[in-house]
């Protein structure tokens, strides 16, 4: 299954964490963002394998926009 990453809220996108084809763990923080001078982190919906990264640093994102894919994992090796 692949889980979507979305931004939780309007922002800049400051930095990303992680590389396609790297493991993540539910929760772990993927991409930050910068928003009303805060920053963000925006987390794993799943344990699994980054998929896709879809934005950029310096990209201006929506609530709800798709960031990034996770491939999930349901065994316990991952």
């Amino acid at each position: 299954m692949i889980a979507d990453v979305v931004a939780p809220m309007t922002g800049v996108v400051w930095k990303i964490l992680v590389n396609t084809g790297d493991k993540v763990v539910f929760e772990q923080p993927l991409i930050l963002l910068e928003s009303m001078k805060m920053e963000v982190s925006t987390p794993s919906p799943t344990t699994g394998v980054v998929d896709t990264i879809l934005v950029k640093p310096g990209d201006a994102v929506e609530e709800g926009e798709k960031l990034a894919t996770v491939r999930q994992i349901l065994d316990s090796t991952a």
